[in-house]
């Protein structure tokens, strides 16, 4: 389990001058039109409550004036909470004077914006190292720290280019290092691709995934698009009218909706691009080690009723495959090992793997898919039939 990393609690934001006219009527069970209608005030976050996991992305999604911004930008006091608590780190940053404030926004808290906000008279070396220049850090260690962020996101050679002379793919991984290079716990990522074009977008949805990789941040990322939320997110919170309508993985969104807010957010998704192996694997309940024999495999096959099994070593780790049919030759022959009627070459998944992905290698397979972990243990099988149970669950709108 992953430890907390931020703890939001009753966080409300009211916008006006009689926010406690608000948040009374807020107490009572009022709506944000009604509280509008009657005080003249706006209620852009409702008394909203989540927990983020260290290392995950974590996703704020929803339309325009949902309350996703207002939520990121108090996290680190942009804005300023109207009432409730945020935790960093078991610390309650409300509570924060303006100097212990600033220390955590320029050591634990970064901040992409969707819109760039270099500055066009430095150079990209300069704009990457920005913020350690505002720390006081010594010239040459700020543009060491610098050059190799810029590495990291991809820009190494462009050290001396101005902003101008960059796309904007590479203007916002520029925004990206500058806020990595103060090494902080947390990024807070508003709406960061937004502006840039769709070809452009995607790439730096895979770049931002392929950089979580190599540096584990905890990344709050802000978004109107339901398939970069997906794409991105660890877990994700749907808000509406400053409430949050679920909080759940990419899958259980979909797959298990909270509400019929939530239901017609998500229709129209292509299920198969999200819907993972781990989501209709079943798991391996009857598997066969390499000591056992042809014999024993066949009882086995026959009593689940089963055309074939897979192999495993001592420790579980997927080393073949066997058939009845090979099963019943070796035994016809007098063979006693499983060794020579071993298919090693069988189709394997991790448990991300996209069902789209899996359909591909089904089309193709004589054999159920094993779904493997990093290590290459067996943690999970599926067959065609599984896959399409799936899809058809999410058509039908059938929960388990």
């Amino acid at each position: 389990m992953r430890s907390i990393k931020i703890q939001v609690r009753n966080l409300v934001k009211v916008f006006g001058d009689n926010p406690g006219k608000a948040i009374e009527l807020l107490d009572q069970g009022f709506s944000k039109v009604d509280i509008l209608a009657r005080t003249n005030q706006t209620v852009a976050v409702a008394d909203v409550s989540f927990d983020i996991q260290e290392g995950e992305i974590f996703v704020l999604m929803g339309l325009s004036g949902s309350g996703k911004s207002t939520i990121l930008r108090c996290l680190n006091r942009l804005i300023e909470p109207t009432r409730g608590h945020i935790l960093l780190d078991g610390e309650d940053i409300t509570t924060y004077g303006e100097k212990q404030l600033r220390e955590v926004r320029r050591k634990k808290l970064g901040m992409v914006f969707q819109q760039f906000a270099l500055f066009p008279h430095r150079t990209v070396l300069e704009n990457a190292a920005y913020g350690l220049e505002v720390q006081g850090v010594p010239r040459q260690e700020r543009e060491e720290q610098a050059r190799a962020v810029l590495e990291t996101v991809g820009l190494k050679g462009w050290e001396k280019a101005y902003p101008r002379e960059l796309s904007g793919g590479m203007q916002q991984r520029v925004g990206l290092a500058r806020a990595l290079v103060c090494q902080p716990d947390v990024l807070l990522m508003d709406e960061a691709f937004s502006g840039l074009d769709p070809l452009i977008r995607r790439e730096m949805q895979n770049e931002l995934l392929a950089l979580q990789s190599q540096v584990n941040k905890t990344i709050v990322f802000v978004t109107h698009d339901l398939d970069e939320a997906l794409k991105l997110g660890d877990r994700i919170a749907l808000l509406k009218d400053g409430a949050i309508q679920q909080i759940g993985t990419p899958e259980e969104i979909l797959m298990r909706p909270a509400n019929e807010y939530v239901a017609k957010f998500v229709e129209g998704v292509d299920v198969s691009k999200v819907l993972t192996a781990e989501g209709v694997m079943k798991k391996p309940l009857v598997v066969l080690s390499l000591k056992d024999g042809p014999h024993v495999a066949l009882r086995v096959m026959r009593e689940n009723g089963l055309s074939s099994l897979f192999v495993v070593d001592r420790v579980g780790r997927l080393v073949g495959l066997v058939t009845a049919e090979a099963a019943f030759g070796a035994v016809e022959r007098g063979q006693h090992d499983l060794a020579s009627i071993l298919v090693r070459e069988v189709p394997t998944a991790l448990p991300e793997t996209p069902v789209s992905e899996l359909i591909e290698m089904l089309a193709e397979a004589k054999y159920p898919v094993a779904v493997t972990d990093p290590e290459r243990k067996l943690v999970g099988v599926v067959v065609k039939g599984a896959v399409l149970a799936g899809l058809a669950k999410k058509a039908r709108g059938i929960e388990e």
